[in-house]
């Protein structure tokens, strides 16, 4: 263990009244670890598990407040942000970061749904990369959300352009067989987590990852040892997963770590 512990993680993510991913997979994936979540919503949405038809922005005075009444009096030492609505929320909520700078960001740079559909306009996605995503210790983005942070590079330059300390490339579609997560330390190749290929597709299993992450974080766990640990857990979570809707599958994140 190289980190502080903490009792709580800072949460900025969108409500899915599916319930399958945003805040409540980030609830409930941070409690499995002993850890409680402080979330701040920062988008409405009308989805369920087959597609999303309206993404709202919250306000960013109503998140600067919620911040600000949290900071004075919760002693939070990482934060996990989501889904996102807009390049002035991401704009306020990277300078309420950098009012903290020793807080640990975890980034889940979500720029498309599960279902496809691209959730940031380019202006957004532009203020991510400008100014969020320089504060995050770590990103977790899958491939097509990698291929539009970094255009037309190979995954290596990608991560190279992203410059973090630590990237984790989520990755669904290498083999018919096998799935392959790839970790980056700086731009070089750390550690490949490989597992078998589930059948079906799952909603919310980027946000329990993430969010997984963020809790062992919390608890003082080194960052490598910590995404292998939420891979596992995020693994476990799809085996016992549940079909509450018609179409995707919801992790089944109450079973024990």
């Amino acid at each position: 263990m190289s980190g502080s512990f903490s009792e709580s993680v800072l949460v900025f993510s969108g409500l899915d009244p599916s319930g399958a991913a945003g805040l409540s997979a980030d609830i409930e994936s941070i409690n499995q670890f002993g850890i409680t979540a402080l979330p701040i919503a920062t988008t409405l949405t009308a989805q369920n598990t087959s597609e999303v038809t309206m993404v709202h922005s919250v306000d960013c005075a109503l998140i600067e407040a919620q911040f600000r009444a949290l900071i004075v009096d919760i002693d939070f030492q990482v934060a996990k942000i989501g889904l996102l609505g807009s390049a002035s929320q991401i704009n306020t909520i990277a300078n309420l970061l950098a009012k903290k700078p020793e807080l640990r960001v975890v980034l889940d740079p979500i720029v498309c749904s599960s279902s496809g559909k691209q959730l940031l306009d380019e202006g957004a996605i532009a203020a991510m990369k400008d100014k969020l995503i320089p504060l995050a210790e770590i990103i977790t983005p899958n491939r097509s959300e990698l291929a539009l942070l970094a255009p037309d590079l190979d995954e290596v330059k990608a991560v190279a352009l992203l410059s973090r300390p630590w990237t984790l490339i989520t990755g669904t579609d290498d083999s018919q067989n096998e799935i392959e997560h790839r970790l980056y330390q700086q731009d070089k190749l750390f550690a490949s987590f490989n597992y078998v290929k589930l059948p079906g597709e799952y909603h919310g299993s980027g946000c329990t990852l993430s969010s997984s992450i963020s809790a062992l974080l919390a608890l003082g766990i080194d960052v490598d040892i910590a995404c292998k640990r939420a891979l596992d857990y995020c693994y476990q979570t799809l085996l016992n997963a549940k079909k509450l809707g018609k179409m995707q599958y919801h992790p089944n994140r109450s079973k024990p770590t």
